[in-house]
C-alpha cells in the first residue's frame, strides 16, 4: 500500500494547483468572461465588478488565512481541508451554471467566487500543515518542493490555462451550446468533485492538538477587520476618482486605510494578552520563522503585481505593435508567459530535494539574489525587445523564485510545535496572499500615475503623424490622458482602446469627422501600441526597479535566518540527531 504521506502530498498538491489555478485564470481570460455575460469593460460604473473579479479571490484568502490555520489547530487539519475542499468546489459548480446576464450576472460571478475563495482559504491554510505532519525532517523539503509547485507555479499554470480556453470557440452540441466563459469555469469543476471524494474518503486525522483550547473572538474580528479594510481599501485605490486616475485621493479609501492599520494594531495589543491567542506572536521571536516569513512576504510583493503587469505588456503593448490582434492577444500572451513556469518547476523540486540534505539557507538566499538581478535586468529591457531576451529573464526569474519557495517554506513549517503548525502555515500563506495582493495595487498605481504624466508628451506626436488634424488630436489626446486605466484595462480586456476613445469623442463640440484612412490608422493594432510605448517603458521600468529592490530586501533577510533550526531538537545536524518516521500509515481513527 502506498504510504499515507503520498496520499496527503498527492491530494494537498491538487488542491493546492487547483486553487492556484482558479486564483489567476481570469487574468487573461477575463475578456471572454465580460463578453459572455454581456458587460462592458470601458464603463466606469463597471470598474468595481473589474476589480473583483480580478482581486477578490484573492482579498478573500488572505482575509481568512490565519483563522482557519487557528480552527484547524483545534479542530482538526485533515477536518477542515476537506471541508474546504467541498466549498470549493461547490463554488466552482455556481460559477458553471450562474445563470443571469449583464451586471447581474457579472455581480452574481463575483459573489460566487468569493465562496469558492473561501474554500480555497482552507486549502492554502492546512496543506502545509497537512505535509509537516505527514513527512520526517529530512524529507520536509522534498515534500514542500512539489507543493509549492502547486501553490506559486498553479497561478502561472492559471494564466495559461486561460489564455487556451479564451482561445476556444463556443462547443455546439446539437441544440446546446456550451459559451467559452463557462467553459472557463467547467475546468474547475470534475476536478474538484474528485479531489473532495478522494480527500475524504483518504485523509486522516494526524495531528497534534493541545487540550482545552478556546477560539480568539476578539483577536479573529480584529484581525479579519483590519485585513479586510485594508486589501479593499488599496483595491479600490486603483479606480479613479473625481479628476484623479487613481483614488489614492478618496475619503473612503483614506478612512478604510486607517481604521484598517488601528486594527491590525489593536490584534496585536489583543494577543499579547489573551489566554488563548490566535496566533502566537512569539514565534517571530524564532529567527528562522521570522526570516523566512518576512522574506516571503518580500517575495510575493515584488512577484503579484508584475504578474499583472506583464500580461499587460504582453497584451496591451508587444503583441498589438507586432500586428497580433487584440482578441488574440490573450493566448499569446499565456504561450509568452511559460518560461517563467518552466524556470519554476525546474528548480522548486531540485531545490527542495537539497535543502534536506544542507537546509534552507543558502538555496533560498541564492534564489531569492537571481530574482532580484532579473527584476533589475527587466528595467534594462526596452518596450520592444526581442523576445529571446525576454524569455530567458523569466525563466531565470521563475527558477530563483522556485529555488527560494521550497526549501524557505519547509524551514518555516518545521520552526514551531507541532500543535500549532495549522497557524503557522496560516501566517506564511496569509503574508503571501496579502503581499501579492498590496503588489497588485502598488505596481499598477505606478505604471497609472507614469502613463498619465507621460501620455501629454508622446500621444499628440503619435496622433499627428497619423494624419490626425490638430484640433481632433487635442481632443482625442486628452480622452486617451484623463483615463488611462480604462485605456490598459480595455487593451488588458482584448479590445481595442482606440474604438472606444473615438466613439467617446465623437460628435463632441469641435470634432470633425476623420476621414476614412485616418480613422483605419487609429483603429490599426499597432497604433494604440506605438503611440504609449515611450510612457508605458519607463513606467513599467520604475516598477521592475522597485520589485528588484524589494527581493533583493529579501534576499539580505533570507540570508540572516541563521542556521538550521528544527523546533525540540536541540542540534538539527540530521547526522547525529535520530529523527522520527512518521511516513508510516496512522492508525484508523
Amino acid at each position: 500500500m502506498v504510504a499515507y504521506k503520498w496520499t496527503v502530498l498527492s491530494n494537498t498538491t491538487l488542491g493546492g494547483l487547483l486553487a492556484s489555478i482558479d486564483g489567476s485564470i481570469l487574468l487573461i481570460s477575463l475578456p471572454v468572461v465580460f463578453r459572455g455575460v454581456g458587460v462592458n469593460p470601458f464603463s466606469v460604473t463597471n470598474f468595481p465588478v473589474l476589480i473583483w473579479l480580478l482581486l477578490g479571490y484573492g482579498i478573500v484568502t488572505a482575509t481568512l488565512l490565519v483563522t482557519i490555520g487557528r480552527l484547524s489547530d483545534m479542530w482538526g487539519r485533515a477536518r477542515m481541508y476537506n471541508f474546504g475542499f467541498a466549498v470549493f468546489s461547490t463554488g466552482s459548480i455556481l460559477l458553471f451554471v450562474e445563470p443571469w446576464y449583464g451586471t447581474t450576472g457579472a455581480w452574481a460571478l463575483v459573489f460566487f467566487r468569493l465562496i469558492q475563495a473561501v474554500g480555497a482559504a482552507f486549502l492554502f491554510a492546512n496543506s502545509a500543515a497537512l505535509l509537516t505532519d505527514a513527512f520526517p525532517v529530512n524529507e520536509r523539503g522534498k515534500a514542500m518542493g512539489v507543493n509549492q509547485i502547486a501553490f506559486i507555479g498553479g497561478s502561472l499554470v492559471g494564466l495559461i490555462v486561460g489564455g487556451l480556453l479564451a482561445s476556444v470557440p463556443d462547443l455546439h452540441f446539437g441544440p446546446f451550446v456550451l459559451p467559452t466563459w463557462r467553459l472557463i469555469f467547467l475546468v474547475s469543476v470534475p476536478v474538484g468533485v474528485f479531489g473532495t471524494v478522494w480527500a475524504y474518503a483518504k485523509l486522516r486525522e494526524t495531528s497534534v492538538r493541545a487540550p482545552n483550547q478556546r477560539i480568539d473572538f476578539p483577536g479573529n474580528a480584529t484581525f479579519a477587520a483590519g485585513l479586510t479594510l485594508i486589501l479593499v481599501g488599496v483595491t479600490y485605490g486603483l479606480l479613479p476618482y473625481g479628476s484623479s486616475s487613481t483614488g489614492w485621493g478618496s475619503p473612503w479609501v483614506i478612512a478604510a486605510l486607517v481604521a484598517g492599520v488601528a486594527s491590525l494594531l489593536a490584534f496585536v495589543v489583543i494577543e499579547s494578552r489573551v489566554a488563548y491567542p490566535m496566533f502566537q506572536l512569539r514565534f517571530f521571536r524564532i529567527r528562522s520563522f521570522a526570516a523566512g516569513t518576512s522574506a516571503a512576504f518580500l517575495g510575493s510583493l515584488a512577484r503579484g503585481g508584475l504578474m499583472l503587469l506583464l500580461v499587460i505588456w504582453f497584451q496591451g503593448i508587444w503583441l498589438p505593435a507586432h500586428g497580433y490582434s487584440f482578441s488574440e492577444t490573450p493566448f499569446w500572451a499565456a504561450v509568452l508567459m511559460m518560461p517563467m513556469i518552466a524556470g519554476f518547476l525546474t528548480a522548486g523540486p531540485l531545490s527542495g530535494w537539497l535543502s534536506d540534505r544542507h537546509g534552507a539557507r543558502s538555496l533560498a538566499t541564492i534564489g531569492m539574489s537571481i530574482a532580484a538581478l532579473t527584476f533589475f535586468a527587466l528595467a534594462l529591457l526596452p518596450v520592444e525587445f526581442d523576445y529571446w531576451q525576454m524569455g530567458v529573464l523569466l525563466f531565470v526569474n521563475g527558477s530563483g523564485m522556485g529555488m527560494f519557495a521550497s526549501p524557505n517554506a519547509a524551514a518555516v513549517m518545521s520552526s514551531v510545535p507541532a500543535e500549532h503548525r495549522g497557524a503557522a502555515s496560516g501566517m506564511l500563506a496569509t503574508l503571501q496572499n496579502t503581499g501579492q495582493q498590496l503588489s497588485l495595487a502598488i505596481f499598477f498605481t505606478v505604471v497609472i500615475l507614469s502613463l498619465a504624466s507621460g501620455l501629454g508628451g508622446s500621444v499628440p506626436g503619435a496622433l499627428g503623424a497619423a494624419g490626425v488634424p490638430s484640433p481632433d488630436s487635442s481632443m482625442l489626446a486628452a480622452a486617451i490622458a484623463s483615463n488611462p486605466t480604462g485605456a490598459l484595462f480595455g487593451a488588458f480586456l482584448g479590445e481595442n482602446p482606440m474604438q472606444s476613445i473615438l466613439s467617446t469623442v465623437a460628435g463632441a463640440p469641435g470634432w470633425t469627422a476623420l476621414p476614412p484612412s485616418v480613422e483605419a490608422t487609429l483603429l490599426a493594432p499597432h497604433f494604440f501600441a506605438s503611440a504609449i510605448q515611450s510612457s508605458f517603458g519607463s513606467a513599467i521600468s520604475g516598477a521592475f526597479l522597485v520589485a528588484g529592490g524589494l527581493t533583493l530586501g529579501g534576499a539580505v533577510i533570507s540570508g540572516l535566518r541563521g542556521r538550521r533550526f528544527i523546533y525540540g531538537v536541540t542540534d538539527a545536524d540530521r547526522s547525529t540527531v535520530p529523527l522520527p518516521d512518521l511516513s508510516a500509515d496512522p492508525p484508523d481513527p
